[in-house]
Parts: C-alpha cells; sequence; structure tokens
C-alpha cells in the first residue's frame, strides 16, 4: 500500500500564489481584452459619427452652392444669352455680308470709287464738279433747276484784244456757253463795261499761256458735265461762225477732236490742213505733192490726217480727259502736242478728228505773249525792278511814252525748246511702257520721211 505524499505548507503557499497570479494574469489579459475591444468600439463609432458629419457637412455645401450656382446662374444665363444674341446677329451680319460680296462679287468689284472715297456709301459720293454759279438764295431753295449750260469756251485773253474778245464771247454766251477768262496781264475790272463780265469766271496770273491755265483750273472732273470744250485764242475772227451750228456737224461727223477751219484769204496759214475747203462741210486730211513730207491717200499720220492746230481746238469731253493726261505741268507752250493729240480720239484718229469748213474763223496772227508795254511793266505807277533788269541797255523807257518791248522771238526759241523734251518724254515712255501697244506704230521708213 502506497503511502500518500504528504505536501508541506511551503509548497501549497507557492502554488496558491502561483495560483493566485495565473488568476490575477488571466483577469488583466480579460481586461486588457476587454479595454481593446471597448477601444475599438469606441474608435469604430468615433470613425461613424465623423463620417456623418462629413457627409453632412458636404450635404450642407452642397446645397449652399447649388443655392449660389442657381442665383448666380440667373445673372449669368441672361448676361450670356445678350452676348449670345449679339454674337449671333454679328454671324448674321458677317453671313449676309459675305453671302452678298459672294453672290454679287462682280458688281463690287466693278464699283470704280475713286481714291479716298472708299470709306463713304457710293450713293453720297460725288465724282465731278462743274463751272455754274449758284445763287445764295431763291432758285437753289425752291429746287427750281435752270437749264445746263452745254459746253465751255475757255480762253487766255489781254485787255489789248477785248473788242475782239467781245465778239467772241457775245457768239457763245447767246448759245448758252459757260465763259472762262484767263487774264495773263492780269487786268480783270477793265472787262466790267461788258454786261457778260459779270457772268464769266475771271481767272488771273500774269504772263502764262492757255495751256497753264487749262492744266490747273480744267480738271476734267471739272468740266465733265461739258459735251464740248473751246480752247481758243484770242486773236480769231467769228463773223462766219456760230457755235451751235458747229456743234451739231461735230456731233453729226463723231468728230472728238476739232476745229473750225482758217479761212485762206485773210488768215495766217501755217498748215494746209487747217486751211477751208471751199464747197466742204468737214475735211479729215489734205494733200501735199510737192517738197518734204507729202500727204496723200495712204498717209496716216499727222500733218497729213488726224491733226488740229492749237490755236481753236475742240475737244468733246472723253477726249479732253485723255488730252488733258498729256499736258505737261511745266511745258506751258504745249508744242509738240498736236501731233499726239489723235491718240486722244477715241477711236481712229484718221476718222475722228477734223476741220469743219462750212463754219470756219479768221486767224488774226497779233502779237500777245512776249509783247510787253510800259503800262504793263508799271505796278501802280512804279516800274518792276525785275522787268528793268531784263531790257536791254540801249532801251530807255520813258513813262510819258507808249513803248513795247517785243520778246517774241524768246517765246517761240523757248516754245522749240519744249518740244524737243516732250518729244524725248514721249520716246522714253513708250519705251518704258512694255504694256502699251501702239495703235499707230508707223514703218521706220515712214518715220524717215
Amino acid at each position: 500500500m502506497r503511502k500518500s505524499r504528504v505536501v508541506e505548507p511551503h509548497f501549497r503557499k507557492q502554488c496558491h500564489i502561483c495560483c493566485l497570479y495565473l488568476v490575477v494574469e488571466k483577469s488583466q489579459e480579460t481586461e486588457k481584452l476587454a479595454y481593446s475591444s471597448s477601444w475599438k468600439l469606441q474608435i469604430s463609432l468615433s470613425s461613424d459619427s465623423k463620417s456623418r458629419s462629413y457627409l453632412c457637412s458636404l450635404f450642407i455645401g452642397a446645397c449652399l452652392f447649388a443655392g449660389v450656382y442657381f442665383i448666380a446662374s440667373e445673372f449669368t444665363v441672361k448676361d450670356y444669352k445678350e452676348r449670345s444674341s449679339r454674337w449671333q446677329i454679328n454671324v448674321l451680319q458677317n453671313t449676309h455680308s459675305n453671302s452678298i460680296r459672294n453672290t454679287q462679287p462682280s458688281k463690287c468689284k466693278s464699283q470704280c470709287r475713286p481714291s479716298g472715297s472708299e470709306a463713304l456709301p457710293e450713293g453720297i459720293v460725288v465724282k465731278t464738279s462743274n463751272l455754274e454759279a449758284k445763287p445764295l438764295w431763291g432758285a437753289t431753295l425752291n429746287n427750281e433747276k435752270s437749264s445746263p449750260s452745254k459746253s465751255l469756251l475757255a480762253m487766255a485773253v489781254g485787255i489789248k484784244q477785248k473788242e475782239i474778245v467781245n465778239q467772241i464771247v457775245e457768239k457763245f454766251i447767246l448759245s448758252n456757253f459757260v465763259v472762262m477768262l484767263f487774264h495773263y496781264d492780269g487786268v480783270v475790272d477793265e472787262w466790267r463795261e461788258f454786261a457778260w463780265s459779270y457772268h464769266a469766271i475771271h481767272v488771273t496770273v500774269v504772263n502764262q499761256t492757255k495751256w497753264w491755265f487749262a492744266k490747273r483750273f480744267l480738271h476734267p472732273d471739272i468740266v465733265a458735265e461739258y459735251n464740248y470744250i473751246f480752247l481758243w485764242d484770242e486773236d480769231l475772227g467769228v463773223e462766219n461762225f456760230h457755235p451751235e451750228r458747229y456743234m451739231a456737224i461735230v456731233k453729226d461727223e463723231g468728230l472728238e477732236i476739232s476745229q473750225p477751219a482758217l479761212d485762206p484769204t485773210k488768215s495766217r496759214v501755217h498748215h494746209q490742213i487747217t486751211a477751208r475747203v471751199r464747197n466742204s462741210r468737214v475735211h479729215r486730211r489734205t494733200y501735199k505733192n510737192r517738197g518734204s513730207g507729202r500727204c496723200d491717200d495712204q498717209s496716216t499720220a499727222p500733218p497729213c490726217v488726224g491733226w488740229v492746230e492749237m490755236m481753236a481746238p475742240v475737244f468733246s469731253k472723253a477726249a479732253w480727259r485723255c488730252v488733258w493726261h498729256m499736258i505737261q505741268n511745266e511745258l506751258i507752250h504745249a508744242w509738240g502736242v498736236d501731233m499726239q493729240l489723235g491718240y486722244c480720239a477715241q477711236g481712229d484718229r484718221t476718222k475722228n478728228v477734223g476741220v469743219v469748213d462750212s463754219e470756219y474763223v479768221v486767224h488774226l496772227a497779233l502779237p500777245t505773249l512776249g509783247v510787253l508795254d510800259e503800262n504793263e511793266l508799271h505796278d501802280e505807277g512804279h516800274v518792276r525792278s525785275s522787268q528793268r533788269e531784263k531790257l536791254p541797255k540801249s532801251i530807255a523807257l520813258v513813262p510819258s511814252e507808249f513803248q513795247e518791248l517785243d520778246n517774241r522771238s524768246a517765246v517761240r526759241r523757248q516754245s522749240f525748246i519744249e518740244m524737243q523734251i516732250f518729244r524725248s518724254r514721249w520716246s522714253n515712255a513708250v519705251k518704258e511702257d512694255k504694256c502699251w501697244v501702239d495703235p499707230y506704230a508707223q514703218p521706220k521708213e515712214d518715220r524717215k520721211q
């Protein structure tokens, strides 16, 4: 029989302590687990509350943003609609203008706008003018339209030829012409004795030719309303000339550039083509069988055909527009221009340039430019020093005596120099303009002749 072991007291005490320790340790672990579980629960509960508050905040913020957006959108949409409508209007206008340009390109391109008028609507642009005097009140305000003048007479005049000029002007005034006088001697007031002088246009610049005046005061846009421009010298007798009949003949014959024939028995005739042919209405060429420069039916160049002299030319408004551009600013005598007038005949110069025989004049060949007398050398009672310096020492001017100083030879010499200059310019212009084609190009053999 085995004997039971007896546990000693100190050993029991140790066991009790161990058990207690295990119980305590177990309880501590239980407490830790409980604390950990409660902490986790607290964390989960805390995170859930934060999520809900975040969602609430987000929802409130979204509601506020939606409210602000809704309120702001009212103004934004209104402004957008206004801008959109303006944009649509602009688009429509641009589309409409583009469609007009696309559908009518030829019409817009064909509009010839004067330089400087591009910014204006076409209907307000006035391209031309005239020399008609208008009243300060009355007819214009009451829309009473007077019959416009048909044509223009422009002359370079001096007071010494006032009786001859008066005879010329009176015939043209009766035919409803506008009269423009270029006073090369500076005298205007002494013309007031004639009633028509108050209706004429007076331009005065001392010692200038009619071509100087014409280049500066007869621009084609100024005289565009006149059917014909008569650019005459002052020393012409018009006893056998009638403006109305002359214009009727010119129109019927289709003459763009013309002149009245010269009475060969009373006139100084410089070129045979200008002499009147008896029992003829109009002639366009002349015949010459002797000497140099013969003219016959085969001739096609001036002065045999297509030529008028510069003393009494008459231009249609179309021809004058061309001639005006050919006149050189500083070549005031216009020598040489007569040989090229046919280029401005608006067609065949052998047909559109001619001399009217049935309405003829007398060329008196009176001395005008270059002839100065003592009265013209005085300015308000004193002789101009510049003119005295030009006088030869052998000439002594006496104020009480009438003297003349004849510079016509110097004028003729200057005219010849200008002719050479003009011919040179014409030749250079023909060479430089590669696009221009000469419709009257002459063979070299004809040029030599």
